[in-house]
């Protein structure tokens, strides 16, 4: 039986372009070679694309784009072509048909619905959720508005538009204060991943200045209550119901809160799975998540984030549709702590994308 061919994309034109470079080595590295024919796709940051025929080691810190053997490759829309157009160093065009794409890109043009729409135009199976769950899990306003409409439990939250506060700074900040009550306050790009602009704000000059960081970021911004209490995480794989939810993880993070670089630079946040909760307050977060996924019609995989307050309020921080799979993520810590090795664990998401495609599998 002839190997599926595989589209690894990865870097992008992101704040999150390094974070995907890390995803993309541990998939590389993992993924089946005896299943999977595997082709690497850079996106560099000006948002060129590019076949990599090179060594992976040299993706992790951006060597891979000197590589002389990489060719420019487009994503082609028209669903007859069912793949890249690769442009041959004679100039000639190829296509070569891809079965069904890994997209290992983390943030904007990402993870945001943008790709997914792209492969969905393409008619090529692509891992993680589709077009509009990715694009509503991405938008955490629209997150949460679809949180509280289901009744799932969350922290307190109000948001505008950044061109509100620009306009009238001073009725923005009195707004905020009588819709949370009290500071502190969380203060978060709507749109975007790996908590890149999100600030802590005690007092009501800091609150200016977080907007002014989140603005920066994306023109929508939500406001959060502070939570005191654990930081914590559940894995969920599959499709519709067919789900398996991971027990849950807690992050002990090394800065005051789990920002980018407790997640991906300093290396020092604690992990302990299975977290230090009660067997109960585990099972409510796992049916937690699980519900959460299925009213933000995920699909594939996501990681779904909580905090649990006073070691029993559970509370729904956030869900990522395509989370890390760096050597310190969670998610495939997790998942490993389900059985599921890294490789094992693509190949499901590789069925499970095909599966939704209607397009059959084998096992």
């Amino acid at each position: 039986m002839s190997k599926l061919q595989i589209a690894v994309l990865f870097g992008g034109a992101s704040s999150e372009h390094e974070v995907s470079r890390m995803s993309a080595t541990t998939v590389l590295r993992a993924i089946d070679k005896s299943r999977y024919e595997v082709t690497p796709v850079g996106i560099k940051k000006d948002g060129s694309w590019w076949l990599y025929p090179g060594d992976i080691g040299l993706i992790l810190d951006g060597r891979w784009e000197s590589c002389p053997d990489n060719l420019p490759a487009f994503l082609v829309p028209d669903a007859s072509v069912g793949g890249l157009l690769i442009r041959d160093s004679d100039h000639s065009d190829t296509v070569k048909k891809i079965d069904c794409v890994i997209p290992a890109l983390h943030g904007k043009n990402g993870e945001d619905g943008t790709i997914q729409g792209l492969l969905q135009l393409a008619g090529i199976p692509f891992v993680g959720c589709d077009m509009t769950s990715s694009a509503a899990c991405m938008d955490k306003v629209i997150t949460n508005v679809m949180l509280e409409q289901a009744g799932i439990p969350q922290a307190r939250f109000t948001w505008l538009y950044a061109y509100e506060f620009q306009s009238a700074p001073d009725e923005a900040v009195l707004k905020i204060e009588k819709d949370l009550g009290s500071y502190p306050v969380f203060v978060k790009p709507a749109n975007a991943g790996s908590s890149v602009g999100v600030s802590k704000a005690e007092n009501r000059e800091e609150l200016r200045a977080a907007i002014a960081k989140a603005a920066k970021e994306d023109g929508k911004i939500l406001i959060e209550e502070n939570i005191v209490g654990q930081e914590v995480e559940c894995a969920v794989l599959g499709n519709e119901d067919d789900l398996l939810a991971s027990t849950v993880g807690e992050i002990a993070p090394s800065n005051e809160f789990y920002d980018y670089e407790a997640k991906y630079l300093s290396g020092t946040s604690g992990l302990y799975i299975p977290a230090h909760l009660e067997s109960g307050v585990i099972e409510t977060i796992r049916s937690t998540a699980q519900k959460a996924y299925q009213v933000l019609g995920c699909s594939g995989l996501a990681r779904v984030d909580f905090f649990v307050r006073n070691g029993s309020e559970v509370l729904l921080n956030e869900l990522n549709t395509l989370p890390g799979f760096t050597s310190i993520s969670m998610y495939p810590k997790l998942m490993e702590h389900e059985g599921l090795s890294n490789q094992e664990l693509i190949h499901r998401l590789i069925q499970l994308a095909v599966k939704r495609m209607g397009k059959g599998a084998d096992a």
